[in-house]
């Protein structure tokens, strides 16, 4: 079924006094036989239309929490260097980034290189993201909305500065046709911190309940309760009990929906009591790829990033949708990557934790024959001020969204690519300026979803991820790749 057919069919049933699910199967003369049939080609149909137009099937999301620099990472700006220590001016001065005319430009203290085949500009922040550049499809040209985390996390996740609207994982969960029936379409690895937005962030919002991020924590036991309690028989028998029991509350509630969408997360959190230990489990891994990844660092906060940057691999071997992974907070601040202060020793820090894990990810879904159906997504809600109110040992860059850098590899986009481009100083954009909508935009083009399509009815009106905003950035898009072949 198409996206704008299902939406066609959900206003068809509110208008029509039709019979709960539960009772057309009661009176059906095939029952639940017929229901599994149902599924099965719905899965198939939503695939085929899904997979003559896709070039993945699934997104990772690397989320750098707090704003890495740009200008220390993939924005090459010598003229930071030449004029560190002056002032800025009035005609540097932005309405929207943390700035003043007396603040003084600061340059990197990272070197920059040519990398890969492509020579794309990396510095030596990044080393092991260096080797991968050719994999890499940077955008130098992000605009964001406000200089606050909360509001641009939750514009990065939702596409929207409010929230209260289902985050960029359960729009791909809801658009995609699961291929697993025990596991999530959209999973959660979090590493022991919250960012700012919130659980939000992570939510389905007005979508069905069971589009919202399943979380998987880096330490201790994975998933709360997913250790069987009973034998499965006697499991079996309180679901059922149960699932008769939210069955009369729905007939009597307002939000049958709801209810559902409980029945259904109770009975793939009973199947998900095998296949989430299994996933989670990275001790069949050969140490080859425990090494390649790092899962020998002595330090825990890097050490806990490369497991779930490997369980991410697992995950989307099974056929997981979307998944997340953010970072650790190791430190008195306000999120992991906000150096307001102590710029070098803090990104340090949070590359050494990110950077081995990330390229490896990368190394071990090409080597896989995974990267091509694979969206790999590194991006922070913002960047940082070329700038800094007076150049010492521990100066920092302040929050900047006039101009940022996100990178994208896999899943049909130009690798060894750079696209916009910022003012001579990364202090605003001058070519090709892009939003957070445009990169959903391209993203839900590239797993076969059109995000002006992609709807759910709420509200009196048609919503969508990237709302009235948005369109699918083609200049990103490998298009040799394209013609070579799609997804079956």
């Amino acid at each position: 079924m198409t996206i704008r057919g299902r939406r066609e069919s959900q206003d068809l049933a509110s208008r029509l006094p039709l019979p709960s699910r539960r009772d057309w199967l009661r009176t059906s003369s095939c029952g639940f036989g017929m229901l599994a049939l149902s599924g099965l080609l719905s899965e198939q149909s939503q695939g085929g239309d899904t997979g003559s137009t896709a070039r993945a099937r699934s997104v990772i999301f690397c989320f750098m929490d707090g704003g890495p620099s740009h200008v220390d990472t993939f924005d090459l700006k010598p003229a930071l260097a030449r004029y560190q220590g002056q002032a800025i001016g009035e005609q540097a001065v932005s309405k929207k980034s943390q700035s003043a005319a007396s603040r003084v430009w600061m340059g990197s203290p990272w070197r920059f290189r040519r990398r890969g085949e492509a020579g794309l500009w990396v510095s030596d922040l990044l080393p092991y993201l260096a080797e991968c550049a050719d994999e890499l499809c940077v955008v130098r040209s992000l605009e964001g909305e406000q200089p606050l985390h909360g509001q641009q996390s939750l514009l990065l996740h939702t596409g929207r500065v409010t929230g209260q609207a289902p985050s960029f994982g359960s729009w791909v969960s809801y658009g995609l046709a699961s291929e697993r029936s025990d596991l999530p379409g959209y999973v959660l690895l979090n590493n022991d911190w919250i960012p700012n937005g919130g659980f939000e962030n992570f939510a389905p919002a007005y979508l069905p309940a069971s589009h919202g991020a399943t979380m998987i924590r880096s330490r201790g036991v994975p998933v709360d309760g997913i250790e069987p309690s009973d034998p499965v028989p006697i499991q079996r028998r309180k679901l059922d009990l149960l699932a008769e029991q939210d069955d009369t509350f729905a007939r009597l509630s307002t939000d049958g929906d709801v209810i559902e969408s409980a029945i259904m997360n109770y009975e793939t959190a009973f199947r998900m009591q095998t296949s989430v230990p299994e996933v989670a489990d990275v001790s069949g891994e050969s140490e080859e790829t425990r090494r390649l990844y790092g899962l020998d660092r002595p330090d825990d906060h890097q050490r806990f990033y490369a497991l779930q940057c490997l369980r991410a691999r697992r995950l989307v071997e099974r056929g997981v949708r979307f998944v997340e992974i953010t970072c650790p907070l190791t430190h008195p601040n306000n999120s992991p990557w906000d150096q307001h202060g102590e710029l070098k020793k803090y990104h340090t820090e949070n590359a050494l934790i990110s950077d081995q894990p990330i390229a490896a990810l990368i190394v071990d879904l090409k080597r896989r024959g995974l990267l091509d159906s694979t969206i790999v997504v590194w991006a922070g809600e913002m960047g940082r001020t070329p700038h800094t109110p007076a150049i010492s040992e521990r100066a920092g860059r302040d929050h900047h969204v006039d101009g940022y850098s996100i990178f994208l590899a896999g899943g049909g986009f130009r690798g060894g690519f750079a696209f916009g481009q910022t003012d001579d100083f990364g202090n605003r954009v001058v070519e090709h300026p892009l939003t957070i909508h445009d990169i959903h935009a391209t993203v839900l083009h590239q797993l076969g979803l059109d995000h002006e399509q992609l709807s759910f009815r709420h509200g009196g009106r048609d919503q969508r991820l990237t709302d009235v905003h948005g369109h699918v950035v083609r200049d990103l898009i490998d298009t040799s790749a394209a013609l070579s072949g799609r997804l079956g």
